[in-house]
């Protein structure tokens, strides 16, 4: 089963990003205990998402932030 991408380079690049955000708190001690745990969570997710560029909440939302071919 081929899954229909449905997010664009700037979604991806943005969830990404906030992803490293993310991390990169963590480690610098600025976010720790359930937020950090719960913010880790959303990062993973976020990296997965980004990385085979489906999400699978814009589903029901009917919303794709991948642009058209113009071909």
């Amino acid at each position: 089963m081929k899954i229909k991408h449905n997010m664009g380079m700037i979604d991806r690049v943005f969830r990404s990003l906030l992803a490293a955000l993310i991390i990169v708190l963590y480690f610098t001690q600025v976010i720790n205990g359930v937020t950090a745990i719960i913010l880790l969570g959303l990062a993973t997710i976020f990296i997965a998402t980004s990385f085979i560029a489906f999400c699978p909440l814009y589903l029901p939302f009917k919303i794709n932030t991948k642009q058209k071919d113009t071909h």
